[in-house]
């Protein structure tokens, strides 16, 4: 199984931009989708973004679409999260996980996301 690893998060003002990435251990993406997630305090965990590893196709959460980008290199075995024009509905916890059949069955441990008005 795939051991997944987030790093990038941190406290932003309102406008502000955060790099999120998802780093694997154990074994490569290799098929499948890997996705990031997010919890809001006291919010269920919503769906954020997703890649194919296959071929590269994305899909958002219409909350987040032309201001969230995903991206995954395959030399480095990560999945990144561009996030432009943060707003204050943005802080939650964020993690990602890897998808192989009808389900995510691995996550990583989350980074927090703050986002100041």
């Amino acid at each position: 199984q795939v051991q997944l690893v987030e790093s990038g998060g941190g406290s932003v003002q309102a406008g502000d931009s955060l790099r999120l990435t998802c780093t694997a251990s154990g074994r490569t993406f290799s098929n499948g989708f890997v996705g990031w997630f997010r919890r809001a305090p006291g919010k269920e965990r919503e769906f954020v973004a997703s890649i194919r590893w296959s071929d590269g196709n994305t899909y958002y959460a219409d909350s987040v679409k032309g201001r969230f980008t995903i991206s995954r290199d395959n030399a480095k075995n990560t999945v990144n999260l561009l996030m432009n024009s943060l707003k204050a509905e943005d802080t939650a916890v964020y993690s990602c996980a890897a998808r192989q059949g009808s389900s995510y069955n691995s996550w990583g441990q989350g980074t927090q996301v703050t986002v100041s008005s």
